[in-house]
């Protein structure tokens, strides 16, 4: 019960906690500062009761909605998403649901296709902020608005930040997620490090005696290139802080900044240096993950929805902490100023025959997902948290507490960006991690391919 308490404080902090707004040619919606929760156990507040049958949803006339997601066979949600879909089916048997899932990187043609072709399925899934925006600008999403009435007590306003533009609501957020540092600690071990290092420097100390005892530092998979900015965006972020970052992602300065130069050149000197598994490069992400679980790599960054495939392998959950990527530059950045934050969304097509029920049934099939996606460890749940949540692994808990220790989220920047921008931001990515240009190729490239 303590632990149970602990963390129903520690969300409570997280879902109060400012979230580095994104912006757009429709902006969404600011959110307003909040302190961050303190970590002492306070007692918790009741669950939120289940909610009534939705009105419309609940119709004894038959529908059909399709749905479209990223939870594949191996991706970390697909149990919440079946289990969350078993619900609804069982709930309203007179609705037909079908869906489809798609593998992240083909998904996002995918989806983009489907809108300019008008050809969307009811509900889809979609990432938050510009990625969510250009759908909403082209008139092809639908609006929210009345639907989140239903919700409004168990999902908190200020998770919608990221789905508000000009002050309409067009998403239902699911789970947040950061970018958190996993450390094999039995490899760390074998080196003389019981905890992950706190300081670049120590950090840095680590790595080098890893290659030294014949044990690759990082694994990163070059074939998709969302992956590598998970290292890149870290690295910047620690280095020129999250407000310039943050401010670059959302077209509010130029990346003709010092500081992030050497900062792209700090991360390529990792690559340089021998740190990453040269046979990273064309490997994909399940690849990598995999290879970190049997003891191939020290380190992996990735979205904290991986807690969940970690926790579920009972002889490599032992061995695995998570932490966060150290500060390389304290006059501009310090800890706390992390990679993340609500952009998990479900959406709703305008051009839907039945839109006003799809929107109904995309909020408490999105409570559901959040509900068993949280229970099964693969983020921090948007929603209020409900029920007995005293299964929830000891990585998530860990995620939970420097998520409510947090300073500011910046949103992963292809998402933030609108998408050609997104494109030829992860080419030059591609570039950097290939060692085919330097810092200042990528931020002189990068300034001028982006207005």
């Amino acid at each position: 019960m303590k632990m149970k308490r602990i963390v129903s404080t520690l969300l409570a902090g997280v879902m109060a906690m400012s979230l580095v707004a994104c912006g757009g040619s429709s902006a969404p919606a600011e959110t307003a500062p909040a302190e961050p929760a303190a970590t002492t156990a306070e007692p918790a507040a009741e669950p939120a009761a289940e909610p009534a049958a939705v009105e419309n949803t609940d119709s004894s006339e038959p529908i059909s909605l399709t749905m479209w997601c990223i939870a594949t066979e191996s991706d970390s949600n697909r149990h919440a998403y079946e289990a969350a879909i078993a619900d609804m089916q069982a709930k309203y048997p007179n609705v037909n649901f079908t869906w489809e899932a798609f593998e992240n990187q083909s998904y996002k043609t995918k989806i983009k296709a489907a809108v300019s072709a008008n050809e969307m399925p009811d509900i889809f899934f979609t990432w938050s902020c510009a990625f969510l925006g250009d759908f909403v600008d082209a008139g092809k999403v639908y609006c929210l608005d009345d639907a989140y009435q239903n919700w409004k007590s168990e999902l908190p306003e200020n998770m919608l930040g990221n789905t508000t533009y000009d002050g309409k609501h067009y998403g239902v957020p699911t789970t947040m997620n950061i970018v958190g540092l996993f450390a094999n600690m039995e490899l760390l071990e074998k080196v003389g490090y019981t905890e992950i290092p706190g300081t670049y420097d120590e950090f840095i100390a680590c790595c080098d005696k890893l290659k030294e005892a014949g044990i690759i530092p990082f694994g990163c998979a070059g074939k998709e290139t969302w992956c590598v900015t998970e290292y890149l965006e870290s690295v910047i972020e620690k280095s020129a802080g999250a407000d310039t970052l943050n401010d670059i992602f959302l077209g509010r300065a130029t990346w003709d900044n010092q500081d992030v130069t050497d900062a792209v050149d700090t991360f390529q000197k990792l690559v340089t240096d021998g740190y990453f598994d040269p046979s990273g490069i064309g490997l994909t992400n399940d690849e990598v993950k995999n290879n970190f679980m049997a003891g191939k790599y020290a380190f992996y960054m990735n979205g904290t929805w991986n807690c969940a495939d970690f926790a579920a392998n009972e002889e490599f959950f032992p061995k695995v902490k998570v932490g966060e990527f150290p500060v390389i530059n304290a006059d501009k950045a310090k800890l706390g100023q992390l990679i993340g934050g609500p952009s998990d969304t479900l959406a709703v097509a305008a051009s839907s025959p039945n839109a006003a029920a799809a929107a109904d049934y995309a909020f408490e099939l999105g409570k559901l997902i959040c509900h068993y996606g949280y229970l099964d460890g693969c983020g921090l749940p948007a929603w209020t948290p409900y029920g007995d949540t005293s299964s929830v692994n000891g990585l998530t808990q860990t995620v939970s507490e420097i998520c409510s220790k947090a300073d500011s989220f910046v949103l992963f920047g292809d998402t933030a960006m609108s998408a050609d921008d997104a494109n030829t931001y992860l080419s030059y990515v591609d570039q950097v991690y290939g060692c085919q240009v330097d810092g200042k190729a990528f931020t002189d490239g990068l300034a001028k391919d982006i207005r």
